[in-house]
């Protein structure tokens, strides 16, 4: 079951994973790019992720089943 462990995990994986590409990033001209690409391109996939996630864990609407006989409410 998912818990709130999960988006405290995957921050920290991002994080690491920032400060690996960082670090690790091929030196030349090029350099600023390589980072900035993989930095962003980490966090804009931990941010849809954690969106979609906190969007199933806590949703805003709950669902209305709108099929029942009216005998079976």
């Amino acid at each position: 079951m998912a818990n709130g462990w999960s988006l405290i995990i995957g921050l920290i994986v991002v994080v690491i994973f920032c400060g690996v590409s960082w670090f690790a990033s091929p030196k030349g001209e090029n350099q600023t790019v390589w980072r900035s690409s993989l930095i962003l391109s980490a966090w804009a996939m931990f941010l849809m992720w954690a969106i979609t996630f906190m969007a199933q864990w806590h949703p805003l609407i709950s669902p209305i089943h709108n099929s029942l006989r009216p005998g079976y409410d």
